[in-house]
């Protein structure tokens, strides 16, 4: 099977494309501007620079390689840069998923029985300020969208557009709202912050780790569930349905801590910097996975702990 995946240069896309080679399928991976060091993906995966941004770029590469699945990863994905840049963020988001589907249907020009399933990486993002009103932490898929910050806005666009484009088009496509993940080659989130800190103490032998508050609670899953559900989603998910993907566990980032400390085998001095400080921290989020589970089967099956020391190894490597 030809499998594409966008955003390959990102932390989920690059084990991917990694996995879906291992397990024989024909893969083609397109970055712009990676955040993980490329040079990790074995060089026998194919690997396209394309900006989904423009058209003619997507156009080309779909028509040529005609995959039979696209995971569609790319995407501006940082909501602190979405207010910097927001015209970018929409640009890339809303119109680089737009292309992804004029694509397809230019391709339905040469070829009329192309049908490809689409799986696109939306976000939790979208329910945004519902998140902050609901009594039940568990938010589900008919919750309202009220994103809060231009990126939540982007996904709630591209969420969207996949449906009009399912219901207008019939081009088979599956809508994930994406929580919380982590994992090796992940950046700018406090476990891999945390992970790499730890193994510049080890290196320096001053074991202080500067943080801000440990008492605060978020549900996170390891990048290799986060993609199995996604290939799950790809085989056994309906048609033009959104799905949550969502960790069912909640974890303390003190116990985060802890569990780096007996990787390291040795305690940090917890340095609280009021700087990392906020004024109020989110609500515990998670998302309701019932659907997911019904209509695929999947769990979450690695443990925090066995996310913690791979991260650890990995930045001991690098």
């Amino acid at each position: 099977m030809k499998v594409m995946v966008t955003g390959a240069g990102g932390m989920v896309g690059s084990h991917m494309v990694e996995l879906l080679h291992n397990q024989g399928y024909d893969v083609l991976g397109t970055y712009y501007k990676p955040t993980t060091d490329m040079t990790e993906i074995p060089a026998e995966i194919r690997m396209e620079e394309m900006d989904v941004r423009y058209y003619q770029g997507v156009q080309s590469i779909i028509s040529e390689f005609q995959p039979e699945q696209i995971y569609h990863l790319a995407a501006q994905s940082y909501p602190t840069i979405s207010w910097i840049h927001p015209q970018a963020t929409m640009d890339t988001n809303v119109n680089g998923t737009i292309n992804i589907y004029e694509a397809i249907k230019f391709t339905r020009q040469i070829r009329t029985d192309y049908d490809p399933i689409v799986v696109v990486a939306c976000s939790s993002a979208e329910y945004g300020q519902t998140m902050n009103e609901l009594k039940d932490p568990y938010v589900k898929e008919t919750a309202e969208l009220k994103p809060l910050h231009p990126y939540g806005v982007s996904k709630v666009g591209q969420d969207l557009l996949s449906f009009q484009y399912f219901i207008n088009d019939h081009i088979r496509c599956i809508r994930v709202r994406i929580f919380n993940s982590t994992g090796t080659r992940k950046v700018n989130d406090v476990t891999s912050d945390f992970t790499y800190r730890a193994v510049e103490a080890e290196r320096t032998g001053i074991y202080e780790l500067r943080c801000g508050n440990l008492e605060t609670k978020r549900a996170i899953m390891d990048q290799r569930d986060l993609v199995k559900g996604l290939m799950y989603l790809a085989e056994k998910g309906k048609m033009g349905e959104v799905y949550n993907l969502s960790s069912e566990y909640c974890y303390q980032m003190k116990d985060i801590v802890a569990m780096i400390e007996k990787k390291i085998g040795h305690k940090l001095e917890i340095k609280v910097d009021s700087k990392l400080l906020r004024p109020t921290d989110e609500r515990i989020i998670v998302g309701n996975i019932d659907k997911l589970k019904a209509d695929t089967g999947w769990k979450q099956s690695i443990p925090m702990e066995q996310t913690v020391s791979d991260m650890i190894d990995y930045w001991r490597k690098k």
